[in-house]
């Protein structure tokens, strides 16, 4: 009796091993999402030098010089600039002063230079020249003196 119960022991242990060898595979699914996101860096600001005429004052003139922004993007954004609403002039400077910022860009996207929103649909990096210039009507002219302003780059 005592063999019986040995060997019956040892043959069901054999049997239940041989079931996990007979273990079928189980797949492990994973799922993500990117929403549609852009990120912009400064890489450099602008610089604006005044015109011979005193009427202009641009990053497009003379020894003037386009602020950078590194761009980054999943596609399905849009890129723009915002008016201008932040300057700073000298008190001496007490005409209006028009203010027109402008981008383009160079990389995955290339945009010519402009002042209104351009659609990005494809994922990719770019570098995005932003540029600004003041014009003076009529006879007025740029004051002596520290000038400012900020552009805002929205890429949302």
């Amino acid at each position: 009796m005592k063999l019986f119960r040995t060997t019956s022991g040892a043959v069901l242990l054999v049997a239940c091993l041989d079931q996990g060898a007979l273990a079928t595979p189980q797949n492990v699914i994973f799922n993500g999402t990117v929403t549609a996101t852009c990120t912009l860096v400064v890489a450099t600001n602008g610089t604006m030098t005044v015109s011979p005429d005193l009427q202009s004052l641009s990053s497009h003139n003379s020894g003037g010089s386009a602020g950078t922004v590194t761009l980054t993007t999943t596609g399905g954004v849009s890129l723009s600039v915002d008016p201008v609403t932040t300057t700073t002039v000298p008190a001496a400077d007490s005409t209006a002063t028009t203010w027109t910022p402008t981008y383009s860009a160079s990389g995955a996207h290339t945009i010519a230079e402009t002042g209104s929103a351009t659609a990005l649909t494809v994922p990719g990096a770019d570098l995005v020249a932003v540029n600004l210039a003041g014009a003076k009507g009529g006879s007025n002219r740029f004051a002596s003196g520290n000038y400012q302003a900020t552009v805002t780059l929205r890429c949302e």
